[in-house]
């Protein structure tokens, strides 16, 4: 089964990265709650959550991405938005990449019934992966493909792949980067000077924690 659709106009097999980068989304939240709760001693989510998250690679890897639940629904999420075609071979590289960290944290969590540096570490990289693919639409493991391979990947999101100048409205001012320098300063004013008002209880304004409690 050809992995990746044949589309008029592109010489290789292609992917909707809309739909790719709602199904990251997806995955991202199920992961980040459950390994806040993994975090708090309750490990029982995130085993489910890695199970889940290893078999719709799976699917997609070894059977077709047209199957993968995650993948469906984020096809439905986005039905209504025009497809943004990038190059299959290259998101199969990446995904292999996920399947081999989601494949390691899945056999120390549940067969093994541990947890570790190496689950944690792990996790965390799939966290960093999901979320730079749904919040900026950058594919991490596209770019390790042009490193490992040879030939030069082709149709990445936002054509991250190929060398050109930036438009004006993309380029950044001095003055903006003293937006960022100042504002990173002001967050640090924040927790020195008001750490204490920050970290006081609040209290519940209606009263209604003791009202159900009664």
């Amino acid at each position: 089964m050809q992995f990746g659709r044949s589309v008029k106009g592109y010489n290789i097999p292609v992917l909707n990265e809309r739909e790719i980068r709602a199904a990251a989304g997806i995955l991202f939240l199920i992961m980040f709650i459950t390994i806040q709760q993994a975090g708090q001693g309750n490990f029982i989510p995130i085993k489910y959550a890695i199970t889940i998250f290893l078999t719709d690679i799976s699917i997609r890897l070894f059977l077709s991405p047209e199957y993968s639940p995650f993948l469906i629904l984020g096809r439905l999420i986005v039905k209504n938005q025009t497809p943004e075609y990038v190059g299959a071979a290259q998101k199969k590289f990446a995904w292999y990449i996920g399947f081999g960290l989601s494949a390691t944290v899945f056999t120390l969590m549940v067969p093994v019934n541990s947890y570790s540096p190496i689950s944690g570490i792990s996790c965390f990289v799939c966290l960093i992966f999901l979320f730079f693919e749904s919040a900026f639409g950058i594919c991490v493991g596209c770019k390790l493909y042009s490193m490992v391979y040879k030939e030069k990947a082709q149709y990445c999101p936002g054509e991250i792949c190929e060398i050109k100048d930036r438009q004006e409205i993309q380029q950044t001012s001095p003055t903006q980067f003293l937006v960022i320098f100042g504002f990173i300063i002001y967050v640090f004013a924040l927790i020195f000077l008001f750490n204490d008002i920050y970290s006081a209880q609040p209290y519940d304004l209606f009263g209604l924690e003791e009202y159900f409690k009664t």
